[in-house]
C-alpha cells in the first residue's frame, strides 16, 4: 500500500515524500504513540549487537537516527546511516553533531533497494521500522544480503500483530483509534499517521516474515516478540 492512495507516483516516492513532510514532528509523536517503548527497543538493539563485536554497521532507513546513534556506543564501530528522506536526515545530522560523533556516525541519503556499496561490506546491519516502507521487500532485503559480510548479521525492528486474540483486539482497538487521533490533532500529514496505522497492520510479520527472510538467504532466523507482540525483533544470519 502507498501513503498517499490518489497519487499516481511510486511508493517509493510518497514514502520520501511523508518522511519529509512528519520530519520535524516525528520523533516527539513516535514517543507518544510507543509510550516511550521505542527507546527500549533501541537498548534492545544494542546489546544484541554488542555482543557481535561489529566494526562497519549500516542503519539503513536510519530516519533521525536514533538507532545509530545508540549503535555508536559500540567499542570501535563506526556507523552508516542511509536514509530516502533528506529532511530525517537533517534531523539526524543535528543529533549527530550535537554529540560531536562526526567521526563515528555518517548519514547519507540513499534508497535501501540499490544500495550503492560493494557487496560484503557491514558486519551488521539494523533496519528499525523501515521494510514495511520498502517498495519491494524483498529486493531491498537481497540488497541487504549483498553488503553484509559472510557471518554477518541483520537485526530489524519491525511492527507486528500479537497473536493471542484479546491482546490482538486490544491492539487493533488501540492502532485504529489512537495513532490517527494523534496524527489528526498533532502533524501536518493526516494520511501519514493513517498509512503507518494500516501498514502496521498489512506487514507479514512474526513467522510470515522470517520465512521471506529465509527467501532471501538469511539464516538462523530468531524473532523476539515486544510488547506482547505489537513490535518484534527479528536477528538474522549471512553464512
Amino acid at each position: 500500500m502507498k501513503p498517499y492512495q490518489n497519487q499516481n507516483s511510486s511508493k517509493k516516492k510518497q514514502v520520501e515524500k511523508m518522511f519529509d513532510s512528519i520530519s520535524f514532528e516525528y520523533d516527539n509523536l513516535n514517543r507518544l504513540i510507543s509510550a516511550g517503548n521505542d527507546v527500549k527497543w533501541r537498548k534492545n538493539i544494542y546489546k544484541i549487537a554488542e555482543r557481535l563485536n561489529p566494526v562497519d554497521i549500516l542503519d539503513i532507513a536510519t530516519g533521525t537516527a536514533d538507532i545509530a546513534l545508540e549503535l555508536s556506543k559500540i567499542k570501535g564501530s563506526k556507523i552508516t546511516g542511509l536514509d530516502i528522506s533528506e529532511k530525517m536526515l537533517d534531523v539526524g545530522r543535528q543529533k549527530v553533531t550535537e554529540r560531536s560523533l562526526e567521526n563515528k556516525v555518517s548519514l547519507v541519503s540513499g534508497d535501501a533497494e540499490n544500495l550503492s556499496f560493494s557487496k560484503n561490506t557491514f558486519d551488521l546491519i539494523s533496519i528499525g521500522f523501515g521494510v514495511r516502507n520498502f517498495q519491494n521487500l524483498e529486493k531491498g532485503l537481497l540488497e541487504s544480503f549483498r553488503v553484509l559480510r559472510e557471518g554477518g548479521t541483520l537485526i530489524v525492528l519491525e511492527t507486528s500483530v500479537p497473536q493471542n486474540r484479546l491482546v490482538k483486539l486490544f491492539y487493533l482497538l488501540f492502532s485504529r483509534t489512537f495513532i490517527p487521533l494523534v496524527g489528526f490533532l498533532f502533524s501536518k500529514d493526516k494520511k501519514a499517521y493513517k498509512y503507518l496505522q494500516k501498514s502496521a497492520e498489512e506487514f507479514p510479520s512474526g513467522e510470515s516474515f522470517s520465512q521471506i527472510l529465509k527467501s532471501c538467504g538469511f539464516k538462523n532466523v530468531h524473532i523476539m516478540p515486544l510488547m506482547l507482540g505489537a513490535s518484534s525483533i527479528y536477528v538474522a544470519k549471512k553464512h
